[in-house]
């Protein structure tokens, strides 16, 4: 096994723009469909195409690469959403396209905020329930404060009781018992709501420099999250010849059937592609990926032709927890231990059963996908993995030291270290603001920041999720990758020409062969070094059983690989807790390596994802207790290593 450096250390010195440009030639693939075609034996007129027998002088002339890794947030809420608003956000869509273009802006609670660096993208994914309605009850809306919910909501939160307001305004919607006036499809209200959305989008997207996408969350399931992000690939004139799909009768629907039947509608009406990612099945409590049943019918084909065909991404991490692994279903993963959220539903009404945690997280699903495309002939849950917030605020600020929380409460401030978010009494369940996590954005490899270009790297499920980092990842599986790949300068152009990317598919393995893997990591050029790249596999074994084996693919600090393909030995740690910092002098700014999987089966389904972690950093509740001068509640966490994952490769026989 051997690792190399990507660049020279000093490249890890390079300003964030200066960063991307540099790394472009040397983590860069095509963006052709071919990318993603069955890989066999190398294609002597591709390796030709991109190692010319007598090539010009310029290395760069004639490439067709997506060389940008951009990264964004496709999961923000504003005021526009009921209960964002209800909380206390009064940002509204265009307040979060400033902010995440990289302008300074208040914050709800008054206090100015501004990123390091500006994101590539934003979609700002208000709740369609009720899409706008809290703007429309602060705007003093004659109907509604017509009725006495809605006057009794307007002076309560004049009067300094919002949090009453909103639980009450929460418990109204799920019970369907809102007041007259309230915004649904059909209503000028609603309409309006919707189109100030576009507006903003439409007004801030900005072709090469920011992509500002239309979009919105549908929030089924309740409390038990079954939401998924829609986002339009086209423009506001496509996306205003619709309105957004509901939950609630008799216009919506809670089963996500019911939205991809909208989805292939709205479609063939406004003649731009959409797209579904489900997100934070954490806290699903059982019901994010079904295997055997949902809502009542048994999977079929057509179920999990469908769901494949409308959700190829999925959010494995944001700020209500990490959802790629748990040490239940992964106990010999000491990774898997990572922000978790596993003790009950949103609102904590239900608790949480160990049998629940294999249809919610994201390995064990992979892991079903493989049985299901066995079973019925297509895997459903063949998703590329992304991070978002879900941050309720109009703030996509996900860096640790930066942390503007998940809602207007939770901006920064000494009290949200001991506050409770969720606290049923009656269940017993608890989750305090602390374990609220600063995670995470979603990173594509693109052509150029274009709404299509972003799209169709989603769909083509060519990206990767970060709890909050920006670092560059590369990963290629083939079948003649060999250690020398790892040496050349361009190691993308290699990629390209020997296999497939992440999000791609392996087929006819070539006999006598097993699977090789180039795998590449640049850390953020403003943030921690690296600790190692792993390979997680998931395969099905022979018996029909589903199986895991996480490998250490390439280390920092010279630490051994041992035989059995983990590396024992820690990376160290050099946070300094009380004042909220830490030491570049250990890890490493990049690795490198070709990995083969040694136990490999021709004949058996598998996967593999690479998992790149860094060393050691302090957590955004280190910087808290310094700024605020505060003493963290027993058992706080303080210090974390971030980290991020890519989609998957596919095996299938």
């Amino acid at each position: 096994m051997r690792t190399h450096s990507l660049r020279r250390s000093k490249l890890a010195a390079l300003p964030s723009g200066a960063l991307a440009a540099a790394i472009a030639g040397v983590l860069a693939l095509p963006t052709s469909a071919s990318a993603q075609a069955d890989a066999g034996a190398p294609d002597k007129a591709k390796l030709e195409k991109v190692h010319p027998s007598k090539p010009g002088y310029s290395p760069y002339a004639g490439r067709t690469f997506p060389t940008l890794p951009l990264f964004g947030d496709t999961h923000l809420h504003t005021s526009y959403s009921l209960d964002a608003g209800a909380f206390g956000a009064r940002l509204t869509p265009k307040d979060a396209y400033r902010f995440a273009r990289g302008e300074e802006i208040t914050s709800n609670t008054g206090q100015p905020v501004k990123l390091s660096r500006p994101l590539d993208f934003l979609v700002v994914a208000d709740h369609s329930d009720g899409m706008g309605f809290f703007p429309q009850l602060m705007g003093g809306d004659p109907e509604v404060l017509a009725t006495p919910q809605g006057r009794k909501w307007y002076d309560q939160i004049k009067g300094g009781q919002g949090a009453e307001a909103a639980m009450d305004i929460i418990a109204s919607f799920s019970g369907n018992k809102m007041p007259k006036g309230f915004p649904t499809p059909g209503t000028p209200a609603y309409r309006n709501a919707w189109q100030e959305t576009i507006k903003a989008a439409e007004a801030y997207n900005e072709p090469g420099r920011f992509t500002a996408f239309i979009g919105y969350e549908w929030t089924a399931g309740g409390s038990s999250n079954l939401h998924r992000n829609v986002v339009f690939r086209g423009n506001g004139a496509q996306a205003g010849l619709v309105e957004p799909f509901t939950t609630l009768p008799p216009l919506g629907s809670g089963d996500p059937v019911d939205l991809w039947k909208w989805m292939a509608a709205t479609e063939q009406k406004t003649g731009t592609e959409v797209l579904a990612i489900a997100h934070n099945g954490n806290v699903s409590n059982g019901l994010m990926f079904p295997v055997v049943e949902t809502f009542g019918k048994k999977l079929d084909r057509d179920y999990v032709q469908t769901r494949a065909r409308w959700e190829p991404l999925y959010e494995v991490t944001q700020t209500k927890g990490t959802g790629e692994a748990h040490p239940f279903l992964s106990p010999n993963d000491e990774f898997a231990n990572f922000e978790l959220w596993d003790k009950g539903n949103l609102d904590g009404t239900a608790t949480k059963a160990k049998d629940m945690l294999e249809l919610e997280y994201a390995r064990s699903a992979l892991k079903n996908g493989l049985k299901l495309e066995e079973q019925l002939g297509t895997n459903p849950y063949k998703f590329g993995m992304i991070g978002s917030s879900d941050a309720h605020n109009g703030l996509a600020a996900l860096e640790e030291d930066n942390f503007f929380g998940k809602t207007a409460p939770q901006e920064p401030s000494p009290e949200r270290m001991t506050k409770a978010f969720i606290d049923n009494q009656k269940t017993g369940v608890k989750v305090m603001d602390w374990e609220v996590g600063a995670s995470g954005y979603a990173a594509v490899w693109a052509t150029e920041n274009t709404r299509e270009a972003i799209f169709d790297a989603m769909k083509r499920r060519e990206t990767y999720a970060t709890t909050g980092p920006r670092m560059a990842v590369r990963f290629f599986g083939g079948w003649d990758f060999t250690p020398a790949d790892a040496n050349n300068r361009m190691p993308a152009v290699i990629g390209y020409a020997k296999g497939v990317p992440m999000g791609g598919d392996l087929k006819s393995a070539p006999q006598g062969k097993s699977p090789t893997f180039l795998v590449a990591a640049l850390k953020d050029a403003i943030g921690a070094n690296l600790d190692r790249i792993q390979v997680v596999k998931g395969w099905v074994d022979k018996e029909g059983k589903t199986q895991e084996r996480v490998y250490d693919v390439a280390v920092s600090g010279g630490r051994k690989i041992e035989a059995d393909g983990r590396a024992k030995a820690p990376v160290g740690n050099t946070v300094d807790i009380e004042n909220a910092t830490w030491a570049n002098s250990i890890g490493a700014p990049e690795l490198i390596t070709v990995w083969k999987d040694p136990q490999f089966d021709a004949r058996q389904r598998a996967f593999y994802y690479a998992r790149v972690i860094e060393i050691p950093t302090p957590r955004w509740t280190a910087y808290d207790a310094k700024r605020f001068g505060i003493k963290p509640l027993p058992g706080t966490t303080m210090v974390l290593q971030e980290r991020a994952y890519t989609a998957p490769i596919w095996y299938t026989p």
